[in-house]
């Protein structure tokens, strides 16, 4: 689950990260009324998942409340188009941030090394904007520190990073006890990456989180509800929507360009099948991650979702028993295909792994005969995407 930037903070916050006086918003008047209640300079900023908002346009200063609603109305509705993003996101909400003076720019973030298997804190004095070229103009300006969870973090890692990445001096006391913050939130909501850029110095002396990117695991949203609510609210785009609607996080599903609609239990495997059938000389539709231990009722939600896309020919579901049974998924794909009001299409499935014998069986009996291996199911569901075969 990847949180906007105002959902970020609010988690910041929580753990004692200090982050600029702001509000959010969703209407132009809320901004103007804000601005008027407390005058000064503001920023107002775009609530977007993409990066680059910055140089999208996504990013206007305010020194009063006509100007706040003025550019507020120019925002909320634009699409904004990035590199990383070419297809485009709308804005539907703005944070409201005071504007500060800014002495200086540094980058922390604390994702997961898997090859180390401990989280590992990323710390330059070179934060900001275009901060991803660091790595390949200064690497040296990047410093890395592995915290073993079994002995968690201590404040001299901190002062170690901080003069390691040589960040100045006006850092130093805030940074160790920032990081520390930074570390309970990683752990305790669950985090696949937390990152502040630029976490700034400003010219009277403090140090804030300006910016926030967190993504959290899905299977550790249980341990707060209030969070998982907000999967439920603020999907980013149609897709994300779509794939909460049936019970799945907002990273489930997408939308590509091809023929071939994909379901597979895990994103790497979707992402072999799609390879998979590329490599057939074909190209997925849309692909949707079914997760582990669905049951029959999901399958078949999911089902409809994927062929209720207009651009699907065919469908290849590739499911790798462990904890999803294929008898499960094999009950989901015939209930689906009784319900009378969903579109069918070809489909090509291959089950293997736990069940997968009772889920043939049940295939079998309902007329269909599942295929043996993922390169076999997607050439045939390129040939059937093609009306070939």
């Amino acid at each position: 689950m990847k949180l906007m930037e105002y959902q970020g903070k609010d988690l910041f916050r929580r753990v004692g990260i200090p982050t600029p006086n702001g509000v959010y918003a969703t209407d132009p008047k809320e901004v103007s009324s804000y601005v008027a209640a407390h005058p000064g300079s503001w920023v107002l900023k775009s609530q977007v998942m993409m990066g680059g908002r910055g140089k999208a346009g996504g990013i206007k200063f305010a020194d009063d409340a006509q100007q706040g609603e003025a550019f507020a109305r120019e925002l909320i509705g634009k699409v904004l188009k990035s590199v990383q993003n070419p297809d485009g996101e709308e804005v539907r909400s703005l944070l409201v941030e005071e504007k500060v003076d800014i002495a200086s720019e540094a980058y922390v973030s604390i994702t997961i090394d898997r090859a180390a298997r401990k989280p590992v804190v990323i710390v330059t004095s070179q934060g900001g904007m275009d901060v991803e070229e660091v790595a390949e103009t200064h690497p040296d300006a990047i410093s890395k520190y592995w915290i073993d969870p079994a002995i968690g973090y201590s404040p001299f890692m901190g002062r170690l990073l901080a003069f390691r990445a040589k960040l100045p001096a006006g850092y130093r006391k805030a940074f160790p006890s920032i990081l520390g913050a930074l570390y309970a939130l990683f752990m305790d909501y669950g985090a696949n990456l937390v990152e502040i850029n630029p976490l700034v110095l400003t010219k009277d002396g403090r140090v804030i989180a300006s910016d926030a990117k967190v993504e959290l695991d899905d299977n550790a949203l249980y341990k707060h509800p209030d969070v998982a609510e907000w999967n439920q609210r603020s999907p980013a785009d149609e897709d994300q929507a779509a794939a909460v609607a049936i019970g799945l996080g907002m990273s489930n599903y997408a939308r590509l360009g091809g023929t071939i609609g994909v379901i597979a239990n895990g994103a790497g495997l979707g992402m072999g099948t799609m390879d998979a059938i590329r490599n057939a000389g074909g190209e997925a539709a849309n692909f949707l991650d079914i997760g582990g231990g669905a049951q029959a009722e999901l399958v078949k939600k999911s089902y409809d979702l994927v062929t209720g896309d207009p651009k699907v020919k065919a469908m290849f579901i590739n499911i790798f028993g462990g904890i999803t049974r294929g008898d499960q998924v094999a009950k989901g794909i015939v209930e689906a295909l009784k319900g009378g009001d969903v579109r069918e299409v070809p489909l090509v499935v291959r089950l293997t792994g736990t069940n997968a014998e009772e889920g043939r069986r049940i295939l079998d009996e309902a007329g269909f005969v599942p295929v043996e291996t993922m390169d076999e199911g997607a050439a045939r569901a390129v040939a059937l995407a093609n009306g070939t075969k």
